[in-house]
């Protein structure tokens, strides 16, 4: 585990530090595989991220033999390429949520007011009536997209969007 772990960051640094410069290779060849030309310089890890581009087919593009590197490791490099975007807007969605945690809900909070809440969560908020997002987030089932909705709500129309001491 420990060699496909390292096996993967060796492999990530070498992707984001290979850059492909536009001049390298005719726009027929690259278009042929990427879908178009590329206009501007890019790294291999920014071309992996492309929908429909796969790692050895980038690497037999740029003429770089990657045969040593085990498909295990292949796979989740793609994986990781593929769904960086995502990862990276879900931590730091995690992160907002984390920094409100302390933020009062109104006890008067109407929960059904709060456009985009399943039926569910209005259910459930209103049942327990959390103190604060923090108490709201350890609700069994409650979503992070509803903590967002309720934070986004209070920011919007509530006086009361304070954290609490």
């Amino acid at each position: 585990l420990e060699q496909k772990r390292e096996a993967i960051i060796m492999e990530q640094e070498h992707l984001q530090n290979t850059w492909v410069d536009p001049d390298t290779l005719p726009a027929s060849a690259v278009a042929a595989v990427l879908g178009k030309p590329i206009t501007r310089e890019y790294s291999l890890m920014q071309l992996l991220r492309r929908p429909g581009i796969g790692y050895q087919k980038l690497m037999r593009l740029f003429g770089i033999d990657k045969s040593d590197v085990p498909l295990e490791v292949i796979d989740q490099l793609e994986i990781q390429a593929k769904y960086s975007g995502y990862i990276e807007r879900q931590a730091e969605e995690i992160e907002r949520n984390r920094n409100h945690e302390g933020t009062v809900l109104p006890e008067t909070l109407d929960y059904s007011r709060i456009h985009g809440l399943s039926a569910e969560m209005v259910q459930k908020f209103s049942e327990i009536r959390p103190h604060n997002l923090g108490q709201a987030s350890r609700i069994p089932g409650v979503t992070p997209a509803a903590i967002s909705l309720l934070r986004v709500y209070l920011k919007k129309y509530s006086a009361g969007y304070k954290k609490s001491a």
